[in-house]
């Protein structure tokens, strides 16, 4: 249930229906709004009486949420949410770009590729210093060593880091370092994890589950949020079909469905949707025609060497080439 407050209501009206909703056993969780207050209602396995709150001085409305997502719907907020970190805005006007390789290798490596999609205009870099691979021979990332070469790239080109935590014990490492911090696919409903991300500082960048449906991507970000962290960033990346000509098949239409029922911003990886270089730029033009509000993107400058997903990887000038499309076509959008 979502307790409207009217636009004049005062503090001490708000305190009241927070105090009412704590006495009956539920959790209060203040909305604030550009033109008045809400109070949503979470812990409740069923309907709650919204005579309880009417007749409190200052409240406007009692409107059931009937979706199994509460915070994360627009029902709850109805206007979109924006994430900042440093001096990029996630949500807001301006297209977000997240862009670098998949596995932090080396030092070098990660200063050339970082310096390369800086001069592109981007603000974000990604590297993997954990990497949860198919394969238990893949290569499995540097860890802690990669945590230290992606500080190192902070230090030197200013640009804001965005990595993978793969569980719980490691989330603590990976927050040290990380501007945003990324769970990916395969740990989409590790509820542990996300639980732990919950009371995180950091923004959580949540990437939908290969299988996922939007209803079980939304559940997974409403586990974050419940926790005390509304700081975050969905991602869609694919969703595993039948076909196969694309490792994954990118899910387009996943991103006006989920701005339909959710205020969180949205991002889609084309890279892992589709596992040839060829098809990157493509469906970065499809993804922000359709309003994603950025991309996430991976860029090697030698991907025939890369010890991971080189053949995903847009070569640097290929990178410009889709910076410049993505650009203007989010300006017409």
């Amino acid at each position: 249930m979502l307790i409207v407050m009217e636009k004049n209501a005062t503090d001490d009206q708000i305190d009241q229906v927070i105090a009412k909703i704590k006495s009956i056993g539920f959790t209060p969780v203040p909305v604030p709004g550009t033109q008045r207050t809400a109070i949503g209602i979470v812990g409740n396995a069923g309907p709650v009486d919204a005579s309880l709150f009417l007749t409190i001085q200052g409240v406007k409305d009692a409107i059931p949420v009937s979706k199994p997502y509460k915070l994360v719907s627009r029902d709850f907020k109805p206007d979109d949410s924006q994430v900042q970190v440093g001096d990029v805005v996630i949500g807001g006007q301006d297209l977000a770009v997240i862009a670098g390789p998949c596995a932090v290798e080396n030092l070098e490596q990660c200063l050339t590729i970082a310096r390369e999609v800086r001069k592109a205009g981007v603000r974000l870099f990604r590297g993997g210093a954990f990497k949860p691979r198919t394969s238990p021979y893949s290569f499995q990332g540097l860890g802690e060593q990669g945590l230290e070469i992606l500080d190192k790239v902070r230090r030197e080109t200013g640009l804001l880091i965005v990595t993978e935590a793969i569980d719980h014990d490691n989330l603590a490492l990976v927050e040290e370092v990380a501007d945003i911090v990324q769970i990916g696919a395969r740990n989409m409903q590790n509820f542990t994890l996300l639980k732990r991300a919950g009371k995180s500082s950091r923004p959580i960048l949540l990437k939908r589950g290969m299988s996922a449906t939007i209803e079980e991507f939304l559940m997974a970000a409403e586990y974050i949020m419940s926790q005390g962290n509304h700081r975050i960033i969905l991602c869609e990346r694919g969703v595993r079909t039948f076909a196969d000509h694309s490792r994954n098949t990118l899910d387009l239409s996943a991103i006006p469905a989920v701005k339909a029922v959710s205020h969180l911003p949205i991002l889609v990886d084309p890279s892992h949707a589709a596992g040839k270089r060829d098809q990157v730029i493509p469906l970065s033009r499809g993804a922000v025609a359709v309003g994603a509000d950025g991309l996430m993107v991976e860029v090697h400058h030698d991907p025939a060497n890369a010890l991971s997903d080189g053949p995903q990887s847009l070569y640097p000038q290929q990178f410009e080439e889709l910076m410049r499309a993505v650009t203007a076509i989010a300006k017409l959008a």
